[in-house]
């Protein structure tokens, strides 16, 4: 007889053959691509991964078909009740849709997508089944967390892939296009996808703004300043003053070097730089260099001594004063409390007060990054930098491109390919695209003991110049800014790094994400922010006792810097110190593109 027990063996030895023949189908495919040159050891670890998420999806259909027919029902009925809903609308009545897109979702905001029935019922169709997928992903079994949410972004990638709107065929706005355009849409779309791959051969990226209407130090970073230091990993800049007095303590800026600095710096209504310089600041930033392979062995150790030590002694040097105010952003803000719990094990106070912006300090949940954070994809990246030296910056924009694939991606293919539309002048589009390399040493160590290990908050367990941090230790006073939205630095796990720093700690929340929420100048009146002077041990519970406050909270942390530097002293003038000028900001190091750092 067919009993449980022989169907049971069936369906373990039909997992087993499955399993086998996919593994050694990914070991020749991979080998293949690797051996014709086509993929490097990064990218063939990522199609490890990815494959590995589809494959334990099909074996828990095999396993748990009954969880499976239960999805199924589930969607059987929806698609039911779109039947009804097709049935009503041709028979001229107004109904509800049966799956509508998220508010924030634009792929199917047109008119076209509505007023016709077939595309209506089919981007109805595709919402139904890709939510159901997505759903049945996430409650596969027997998976860790981390398991769970990679297995989610790849899954999330292929039904963002299968999206009606990536095709011209099922997309009525580009039928429409290409009606009114007589196909001059697309072949001006091809034009375009050359031109973009042409530009990244081996890392496409889709383009995101018109590459012409920007030039950094012509309408990008143009506030006024001069460098006044370099060394072969970055370029110190002092800003002109615009009050007769400044405050006698000056501000270092330590930004990431993930990207440029000029983020602070994009047009004078929008620039942070600008608006400090106009608060009677006296403004320093670190610009970093574009790597190549040449600084490949450069580490976390020599960016921290050859950028925030060496620009504090700079500082120092330029205008007389032992202590300043000291700002580090996302990477930068990891980097300055690096260096502060060093410098508290050399017993040196060169730091009146910290602000940290979107900054990790604990690593424990990385956010949508993590998912490509593990030790097999870590090996992969490792091979890949050991080779080259460097990982390139158009990799990591493109990675980052992917944690929110619709709207960094697809929309612009759909825009620019099949529409055959030329992407918009975006001045922040412009900054995302002007990507930074990454030297082979410091990044490997970035990702293995910050990312994978989460060190840096584990007290005496990472080593800097010879020395142990500690976190706790520090006893600077500190802001920490971060925000609601962010998916790079989870306001929550920021959060966690505020709770393990040592000193006074003060920890507000802004509205918006990474980059919206830092940069949001009062005169937007827009996203709000929260306070609470009392930190306690649970994130939301903070939250839950926070104050709201609209507008932007740079005015909010003036005032608090303000208490570090109440003195003031005649305007400071950029060369005029002990260190002459050395060039007009933004400086040359800024200029550096990503592929020409690489030839060096």
């Amino acid at each position: 007889m067919f009993g449980l027990d022989t169907l049971g063996k069936t369906v373990n030895q039909l997992v087993n053959s499955f399993e086998t023949n996919v593994r050694q189908g990914q070991q020749q495919l991979e080998k293949l691509l690797g051996d014709a040159g086509v993929m490097d050891d990064a990218k063939l670890s990522t199609l490890t991964e990815m494959s590995d998420a589809y494959r334990t999806m099909a074996e828990d259909l095999l396993l748990h078909p009954l969880r499976f027919a239960g999805a199924e029902l589930d969607l059987a009925r929806k698609h039911l009740a779109l039947s009804y809903y097709t049935l009503a609308r041709l028979a001229g009545k107004g109904e509800p849709p049966v799956a509508a897109p998220e508010p924030d979702d634009r792929r199917f905001q047109a008119e076209d997508w509505h007023r016709h029935l077939p595309f209506d019922v089919l981007h109805q169709a595709y919402l139904i089944n890709s939510r159901a997928f997505l759903n049945w992903v996430e409650g596969i079994g027997g998976m860790p967390e981390a398991g769970r949410d990679q297995m989610l972004f790849y899954g999330r990638q292929l039904t963002s892939l299968l999206s009606p709107s990536n095709f011209p065929a099922t997309n009525p706005e580009v039928l429409r296009i290409t009606w009114e355009r007589k196909g001059m849409n697309l072949v001006d779309g091809g034009r375009q996808l050359i031109e973009d791959l042409r530009q990244n051969p081996s890392l496409f990226n889709v383009g995101m703004t018109d590459r012409s209407a920007f030039e950094v130090g012509r309408n990008l970073a143009t506030t006024p300043g001069k460098v006044i230091f370099q060394n072969e990993l970055m370029q110190l800049i002092q800003y002109s003053p615009t009050t007769e007095t400044v405050s006698k303590r000056p501000l270092l800026i330590v930004p990431p070097w993930i990207n440029k600095y000029y983020i602070l710096d994009l047009t004078t209504r929008n620039s942070f730089i600008q608006w400090l310089v106009n608060q009677g600041q006296t403004v320093f930033i670190i610009s970093w260099r574009n790597p190549g392979p040449s600084l490949r062995d450069k580490g976390w150790d020599d960016y921290m001594q050859l950028g925030p030590l060496a620009a504090m002694d700079a500082v120092t040097e330029t205008t007389g004063e032992e202590r300043m105010n000291v700002i580090g952003y996302c990477i930068g803000g990891t980097l300055l409390g690096s260096t502060l719990a060093w410098l508290k094990k050399k017993r040196r106070n060169p730091v009146a007060s910290a602000t940290y912006l979107t900054t990790l300090l604990d690593f424990s949940d990385p956010g949508g990054i993590g998912v490509f954070i593990n030790d097999h994809s870590l090996r992969g990246i490792e091979r890949m930098l050991e080779r080259k030296g460097y990982l390139d910056g158009r990799a990591m924009a493109f990675t980052f491109n992917l944690l929110r694939e619709n709207e960094l991606f697809w929309s612009f293919w759909t825009n620019n390919y099949l529409k055959g539309q030329k992407p918009a002048a975006f001045d922040l589009l412009y900054w995302n695209t002007d990507g930074t390399n990454l030297p082979a040493k410091m990044h490997s160590f970035y990702l293995r003991e910050m990312y994978l290990n989460n060190r840096l908050v584990q007290p005496d367990s990472l080593t800097l110049a010879g020395e142990s941090i500690n976190l706790s230790e520090i006893d600077v006073p500190s802001f920490f800014l971060s925000a609601r939205q962010d998916h790079i630095a989870k306001w929550k796990t920021t959060y966690k790094g505020a709770l393990a720093h040592g000193g006074d700690v003060r920890f507000i929340l802004s509205g918006s994400g990474h980059i919206a929420g830092v940069i949001n100048p009062p005169y937007k009146e827009k996203y709000g922010y929260w306070t609470n002077d009392t930190l306690v041990p649970d994130a939301d519970d903070w939250l839950d006792s926070s104050e709201h406050h609209p507008g932007s909270w740079w005015p909010h942390w003036l005032e608090w810097i303000a208490t570090f530097s109440e003195e003031k002293v005649p305007a400071r003038v950029p060369g005029d110190g002990k260190l002459p000028a050395l060039e007009d900001a933004p400086g040359s190091y800024v200029k550096v593109k990503a592929a020409d750092a690489a030839k060096c």
